[in-house]
């Protein structure tokens, strides 16, 4: 995969060394967060693509992670697990910087869609998926085990 940069910032491929970093965003982003051997097995799963925003530069000369990805590439589809950024971060366009990545990997690929699910509460988020063209499809009921809430499902056709 290739990285992207935009000035100091680059998207790459998650390392083991950044799993803290995104465990953090993970916790500060989420009411339910996942933990981190999920992430751990992610980066030895064939078909899953941990990506992160990093910016490199920062004061000291060392970089950090801004936000990231987390997407299967399943037969003709992008699933798109997980996207966050670290608060410090965020309405800075990160998490569509992140989205428009996984949309060129899958359109890279020859998939025909890109799937996701989100919290029927979470505004901001299905404002953010509409931006870029996904629509909704259907509804998972009771799909988010925390609080039984609804997920919605939505779809962005490449073809």
């Amino acid at each position: 995969m290739s990285t992207r940069r935009t000035s100091r910032l680059a998207i790459e491929p998650m390392r083991r060394g950044d799993v803290d970093a995104v465990m953090e965003i993970e916790r500060a982003g989420f009411g339910t967060p996942w933990e981190r051997d999920v992430f751990v097995e992610e980066l030895g799963r064939e078909f899953a693509y941990v990506d992160v925003l990093r910016e490199r530069g920062t004061p000291g000369g060392g970089e950090r992670v801004l936000a990231f990805i987390n997407y299967w590439l399943v037969r003709d589809e992008v699933h798109v697990l997980n996207v966050a950024t670290d608060p410090a971060a965020r309405r800075q366009g990160h998490a569509s910087r992140l989205l428009e990545h996984a949309i060129r990997f899958g359109r890279q690929h020859g998939c025909r869609y890109v799937t996701l699910e989100a919290r029927r509460s979470n505004h901001s988020a299905i404002r953010l998926y509409r931006k870029h063209g996904f629509r909704p499809v259907g509804i998972r009921p009771r799909y988010y085990a925390d609080n039984n809430e609804d997920a919605v499902v939505m779809l962005l056709e490449l073809a």
